[in-house]
């Protein structure tokens, strides 16, 4: 059932976790390995439905622009093929109907676009290229028990497997390797792995505002009238919990998700489930779904904290070893940066390979840091909002982002330019610095004095 796979039989890399971080980690792979063994507890199925080993994919999954460019480099014709079977590519300011805490993001035709599918159409495209490459192998149904050491456990040198089918005969066997990549998401076992080998497991910092959501596939009537490809009516913490999504997927249909935040969870039921809808800030969400005809069960999620696991600031890590993906840092899902920084992480997983094997862990950690640093400031910086919120306190620069950004979403619901900017360092096509030029301060700090002035000459004629 497994690989024998030695020394002599040339270079190997064998990656945990058969998601997407470790589906594009192994495409990576294959550039600089003879051999990649993808290695998952769930099995694959043929179709692109959902699979019990992602319990997230019921539910609704942005792959930003930057990550749409990646995937396409790594996997080229991708976005072409998804779009034949039912995807759809859509302008996030033209396409997308978006009331922020301020109001509705003004419409134009911004030409950022995303991927709209269901994530187990995108997870089936991308695993349907990679099994038509001849290094990569699949080895479904396993779950790899430990890490393999050398004798001196200063270098890691394979991983022990064991079958999750049931059959006589069955055990755990070995299978070797030049570098063992963990892409096995927040169930990570590298910590426990790394003290059993006399190392330290990472520090970790958790971030939880208590976010869970709900969501369900749906069939619109033909009448209903809208001028919009899909809609986000966001929450305005920490007063309006609520928040609502509404994206195309394959098959003509629609996944709805509801979220709150501060243990504001959408319900299960019917009812419940279609009140909650009801009570968000806006009813354009719920005005298209009261008639609509549900496909799917109602499915909730409420593993959403941030994790952030400190491996670059290890003294010592057995060589032959690298974390990445939400093994390394997971961000609450609901911002939808989780598949577009995976797919940075390969990328610079590539750069790091390109100076060989000695020293891969450290410098690869250590820029991998770097990458998540953005994503998840702007994550927790929002998670902070919510009153419940647990974990580190937010620090008066915090506070002051705070002020900003409430400022210049309002600027986004009647300047282009500065929608523009937002979009595109939403999706990471620009870093945060871009939100501070010159002239986009310039135009926050005068909304924001004639905002007071206004409050002023309220407070004048109220007195």
């Amino acid at each position: 059932m497994y690989p024998k796979l030695l020394s002599n039989q040339g270079s190997h890399a064998v990656v945990i976790g058969g998601s997407m971080a470790g589906l594009v980690t192994g495409r990576v792979l294959t550039k600089h390995f003879d051999t990649v063994t993808i290695i998952e507890r769930d099995r694959f199925p043929d179709e692109p439905i959902p699979r019990q080993g992602v319990p997230q994919s019921h539910h609704n999954h942005v792959l930003l622009m930057r990550g749409a460019m990646i995937l396409e480099e790594l996997f080229p014709g991708l976005q072409a093929q998804l779009c034949a079977v039912g995807a759809s590519q859509l302008d996030m300011a033209k396409d997308t109907v978006w009331l922020n805490p301020a109001g509705w993001g003004i419409r134009f035709n911004s030409g950022i676009t995303m991927l709209a599918s269901s994530r187990s159409l995108l997870e089936w495209g991308v695993r349907q290229q990679l099994m038509q490459c001849p290094q990569i192998r699949f080895v479904a149904e396993s779950e790899v028990t430990s890490l393999l050491a050398s004798a001196d456990n200063t270098a890691i040198t394979g991983v022990q497997v064991r079958s999750r089918q049931s059959y006589p005969g069955s055990s755990e066997q070995q299978i070797l390797a030049d570098l063992v990549v963990d892409a096995s998401g927040r169930i990570s076992k590298t910590p426990q792995w790394l003290i059993t080998l006399g190392y330290k497991a990472p520090q970790e910092t958790v971030i939880n505002s208590h976010v869970g959501y709900a969501s369900r596939i749906y069939q619109l009537p033909a009448n209903v009238a809208r001028d919009w490809q899909a809609l986000y009516v966001q929450a305005v913490p920490p007063d309006v919990t609520r928040m609502g999504l509404m994206l195309p997927i394959e098959g003509g249909y629609w996944l709805v998700s509801l979220g709150g935040g501060d243990r504001d969870y959408p319900p299960t039921d019917e009812a419940g489930f279609l009140e909650f809808a009801r009570t968000l800030r806006s009813s354009i969400l719920y005005d298209a779904i009261k008639d609509a005809k549900p496909l799917s069960p109602i499915v909730s999620y409420r593993a959403t904290e941030n994790r952030r696991r400190h491996y670059e600031k290890l003294h010592r890590m057995p060589e032959g070893l690298i974390v990445t993906g939400d093994a390394a840092c997971a961000f609450n899902p609901v911002y939808g940066q989780g598949m577009t920084t995976a797919a940075i992480a390969a990328e610079t997983l590539d750069q790091c390979l390109k100076q060989g094997l000695s020293g891969l862990g450290k410098r690869f950690q250590t820029q991998l840091a770097q990458v998540n640093a953005i994503p998840w400031t702007l994550a927790t910086s929002e998670d902070y909002r919510y009153r419940g919120t647990e974990g580190k306190s937010p620090d008066q620069k915090t506070k002051l982002m705070h002020w900003y950004m409430d400022r210049l979403m309002l600027l986004s619901t009647k300047n282009i330019e500065v929608r523009s900017q937002f979009l595109q360092v939403m999706h990471m096509l620009k870093t945060p610095t871009a939100l501070f030029h010159p002239k986009i301060v310039a135009l926050v700090f005068k909304e924001a004095l004639q905002s007071s002035r206004h409050q002023a000459t309220l407070a004048t004629k109220g007195t």
